[in-house]
């Protein structure tokens, strides 16, 4: 055995006889997900009879052995930091938090560390998935920046790969609160837009022919001062797609610094407050728990500075 590589006997069991290897072996050597394997088997981590078998689809058969070699976890570029987080809810699983706005989900080119990631690492003491690799532990899906509200992180590579799947199949309950100019008539509707990177600029997000299928469901909560606060749902979940789908409608959000333009209506109220971020808040996010099946709904109020911008200009 080499070092830092620890080897996995596995016997496929007759009940598996003719599944899928990566299939066959999840079953096999439960302690791995079938995400892991599949990786591992592409690497050729995986073999039988001393031979490395490289088609994690190729069926299996009752009775044949294999040695799966598990490398020790790389080193994390990471650092574990210890940054509070809101705990909306946690278990041996999963962790569910309440993002401020300000707070970078995961490291990347301006932003090595002080992140989501690095809280989390400290906060579950290095448990988190291995899905989303050495840059993203526990990362199953992402929310700006400047966006605060509720993010689900997985601890575990079966919870990670339970979570990615609703998301796949947008069955996750995602519900944000957002402060947008003038009043949107109807007052309750859905967008249903391709998104993808701007070819002007790509910063930017754009709908674009061709693009990802993307929708949202907006309705009117209150109007206020030459805007109105809004309940967007969503059925899908693109980059930008809230602030992008409300743009289209000519109700960016307020704040917004790519998709608006403040009004001069609004503009003494943003100075005078400091606001200076979209107002957008993942205000509820629904799942079925990976592991246990069962439904979990989490609900998180506007922070404070929204909430002091919506006073402002409530009429």
């Amino acid at each position: 055995m080499d070092r830092g590589v620890s080897i996995i006997s596995a016997t496929i069991a007759p009940s598996s006889d003719g599944w899928r290897l990566d299939r066959a072996l999840a079953e096999a050597v439960p302690t791995l997900s079938r995400e892991r394997l599949k990786v591992l088997i592409n690497a050729g981590q995986v073999t039988q009879d001393g031979a490395a078998v490289r088609d994690p689809s190729r069926k299996s058969r009752a009775g044949d052995a294999y040695a799966v070699a598990v490398p020790a976890p790389a080193p994390a570029h990471n650092e574990a930091q210890n940054i509070p987080l809101v705990v909306a809810y946690e278990d041996d699983h999963l962790i569910v938090v309440d993002k401020p706005a300000g707070l970078v989900v995961h490291p990347a080119a301006g932003n090595l560390d002080g992140t989501l990631v690095n809280a989390l690492l400290h906060h579950c003491g290095g448990s988190l998935s291995g899905i989303g690799g050495v840059a993203r532990p526990g990362i199953v899906h992402r929310i700006d920046k400047d966006t605060s509200g509720l993010m689900v992180a997985a601890k575990t590579d079966r919870a990670h790969e339970g979570l990615a799947k609703q998301f796949a199949a947008h069955t996750i309950d995602r519900r944000y609160r957002a402060i947008v100019n003038g009043r949107p008539m109807p007052a309750a509707g859905s967008v249903d837009a391709p998104l993808a990177r701007s070819a002007a600029n790509r910063k930017k997000v754009a709908i674009v022919a061709g693009g990802k299928r993307a929708v949202t469901h907006y309705s009117l909560l209150q109007p206020l001062r030459d805007a109105a606060l809004v309940e967007c749902r969503l059925e899908t979940g693109r980059t930008h797609q809230v602030r992008v789908h409300m743009a289209s409608l000519g109700h960016a959000l307020l704040g917004d610094p790519v998709y608006g333009r403040t009004k001069p209506a609004h503009r003494g109220v943003i100075e005078t407050l400091g606001f200076r971020r979209q107002a957008l808040h993942a205000a509820r996010l629904g799942f079925i728990h990976p592991i246990t099946g069962d439904a979990l709904s989490f609900d998180s109020a506007m922070p404070r500075d929204m909430q002091e911008l919506f006073s402002q200009l409530v009429v």
